[in-house]
């Protein structure tokens, strides 16, 4: 005779449960949870979508940083690169592979002009968390061969010019070409020093 697994009473069919011990459980909590937990479908950034907003977010505070540091030095400071003209045209552009999409994407970040001498200066900014930059690290073909390109790090925040980097000079964590050395610019080197403080804050996990 089919006897119940739980509890030996008569049951209909053999390895079952008779009537009372499946209404219990069925009413048992544990069990419910068990039978209502399911995995969810995937959900959330998929793995580069995640990668590529991770890095913007980087590249976007390393670029504000560099932003109100000169604005603190009275620099007049304007923002170049397409993406503040245009917002979300980045993103129009990704796969884009057209001369016209090359040159955009290439846009120094901002056009700044002293105070004092009223030059004014193509700035391309930069996140490296290793401290890095060299001539590879350069888009091919970069058409703004006057530009500086001024690095932030979790340690300081340095520059290097475009000639230079065609010289085959380069910006590494033991290397001195810091930002505040920049005869040029004439910038107040404690006031750097804050801001370098300011990037560690903002970086120190990255």
């Amino acid at each position: 005779m089919p006897a119940c697994t739980q509890c030996g009473e008569y049951t209909k069919f053999n390895g079952g449960l008779c009537l009372s011990c499946f209404n219990q459980k069925k009413e048992s909590p544990e069990v419910l949870v068990e039978e209502e937990l399911e995995i969810p479908p995937k959900s959330g950034l998929a793995e580069d979508q995640r990668k590529y907003r991770y890095n913007m977010i980087k590249g976007r505070i390393a670029e504000t940083l560099i932003q109100e540091l000169f604005l603190s030095l009275n620099y007049n400071v304007f923002r170049f690169a397409m993406e503040n003209t245009i917002p979300g045209i980045m993103e129009l552009l990704k796969g884009v592979r057209s001369d016209v999409a090359h040159e955009i994407r290439r846009m120094p970040d901002f056009v700044m002009q002293n105070p004092t001498s009223k030059e004014v200066y193509f700035m391309e900014v930069k996140f490296r968390a290793s401290g890095e930059f060299k001539m590879k690290d350069l888009p091919k073909n970069y058409p703004y061969t006057n530009a500086y390109i001024i690095l932030v790090s979790k340690k300081h925040i340095k520059c290097i010019t475009v000639p230079e980097l065609l010289e085959g000079k380069e910006i590494t964590p033991e290397s001195r070409n810091y930002l505040g050395s920049r005869k040029e610019f004439d910038l107040d080197k404690e006031v750097i020093i804050e801001f370098c403080k300011f990037a560690t804050q903002f970086f120190e996990s990255v």
